[in-house]
């Protein structure tokens, strides 16, 4: 029998020359602590009086769904002490070695957001499609970003360049779609920019062995210096080069009047369909398909991939460059979804926090995305409660995205472990 720590893991079976542990962490109870404290200072020591309401329909809908007006204080005292009750679980499921359920944690993050919205917005009226519709509108090229890092690392290759991809993608889909005049080829170019970043990190990576996360945050910083350098010496002198071409809406017919669900995804413009349509055939093509088995095989055991014929390195630098042309996609939603023209440093520490919602997502396509929804929305929160005249000093609120991703990152959700060959360079024997 081993000797065991008993806060680090506890034996649950025996066998001769076996035993089985299972660990036992309270990140997860002390991150639902801190957040109950938060909760409890805000909601009922700092309580606010009135109501709150919240809107759930928009004038073009099928049908117009009632506001839903809660009264400030008591829904404040109510959730707090659900959120207190969620909070002691999670407390006696770790005692008992037991992880506290992802649904669980969800359930906790969705409840505070309402008694927090509830205590920020009390005395006035949040219109929820618009705030889904601008969250979704700051998550797209987080997602797009997301997208890349996950087949990035899943082969192998520590894609900390995804903040170089955005920028080198908004930057060329602006140029390029103002000199042709086509938003189609300007997109594509977009494509085409984030590849070839992404190309110069795996040839440095894959082939010089250069430590990739020194290789992205040098592309980060040489990406951004050229953009912001042809801003100013070209694009602002210029105009025609950065004309601010922008896709059009488009609605889905009869989806698209639907209360919610409808403005949220069936009012969008073509970058966001697009989006949808990457998410799918990401989750697909990395679970469901030959080409996805040999990725995730490259960059889990390397070498014994190599045993059975598949070319590792070469493998490693397409897959890499098809992460880039992925984010790409996102760098153009900037300048042909959403803003129109490329501005300095537009992207700000958008593939960043990409690469956080990668790691939050355990490298999962799916979780991945929704992290990066997490993130987009709390961005959003900011600019929806500063209008709504909340008490939350605006400093905090700019910070909020930031927060949010720190506290992801450092394992809100329990232990994540990435494909056991990333960042490792694999050298033939």
């Amino acid at each position: 029998m081993s000797t065991l720590t008993p806060d680090v893991a506890v034996p649950v079976a025996e066998t001769p020359g076996l035993a089985i542990t299972r660990t036992r962490t309270f990140k997860a109870p002390i991150a639902l602590t801190l957040f109950t404290v938060i909760g409890l200072l805000l909601f009922v020591v700092a309580g606010r009086t009135g109501h709150s309401t919240f809107r759930l329909s928009t004038s073009s809908d099928f049908f117009t769904l009632p506001n839903a007006v809660l009264p400030t204080a008591a829904t404040g005292v109510v959730l707090t002490i659900v959120l207190a009750l969620i909070t002691v679980y999670s407390f006696l499921a770790a005692s008992r070695y037991r992880k506290t359920p992802l649904w669980l944690v969800a359930v906790f993050g969705v409840l505070f957001l309402v008694g927090f919205l509830t205590w920020a917005g009390a005395g006035s009226s949040i219109l929820v499609p618009g705030l889904l519709v601008g969250s979704l509108a700051l998550s797209t090229p987080l997602i797009f970003g997301a997208l890349g890092g996950v087949i990035s690392e899943r082969v192998g290759v520590v894609n900390v360049a995804i903040e170089g991809q955005l920028l080198g993608g908004a930057f060329v889909s602006a140029v390029v779609a103002s000199i042709t005049g086509s938003l189609w080829i300007g997109l594509v170019s977009a494509m085409i920019a984030g590849a070839l970043v992404s190309m110069v990190l795996a040839v440095f990576s894959i082939r010089y062995l250069v430590d990739q996360v020194i290789v992205g945050v040098v592309l980060n910083v040489l990406v951004t210096g050229l953009t912001s350098f042809l801003y100013s010496q070209v694009l602002s002198k210029t105009p025609s080069l950065n004309k601010g071409l922008l896709f059009s809406a488009f609605d889905v017919p009869v989806l698209s009047r639907i209360p919610l669900i409808g403005p949220l995804l069936f009012q969008q413009n073509v970058v966001v369909y697009l989006m949808y349509v990457a998410i799918f055939a990401v989750w697909f093509g990395l679970f469901k398909t030959k080409w996805g088995l040999r990725l995730r095989a490259v960059g889990e055991h390397p070498q014994a991939a190599d045993t059975v014929g598949i070319k590792v390195n070469l493998s490693r630098f397409w897959n890499v460059s098809l992460a880039g042309a992925i984010a790409g996609l996102g760098g153009a939603f900037f300048t042909l979804g959403d803003l129109g023209s490329f501005q300095k440093t537009m992207t700000a520490g958008a593939g960043y926090i990409a690469l956080a919602a990668v790691i939050f997502g355990r490298w999962d396509p799916i979780r991945a995305t929704l992290a990066a929804l997490l993130f987009g929305f709390a961005s959003n929160l900011q600019s929806v409660l500063s209008a709504v005249g909340s008490p939350v000093p605006s400093e905090f609120m700019l910070m909020l995205p930031y927060v949010v991703t720190i506290l992801a990152v450092a394992g809100l959700v329990g232990q994540s472990r990435g494909p056991a060959a990333s960042g490792k360079p694999y050298i033939k024997s």
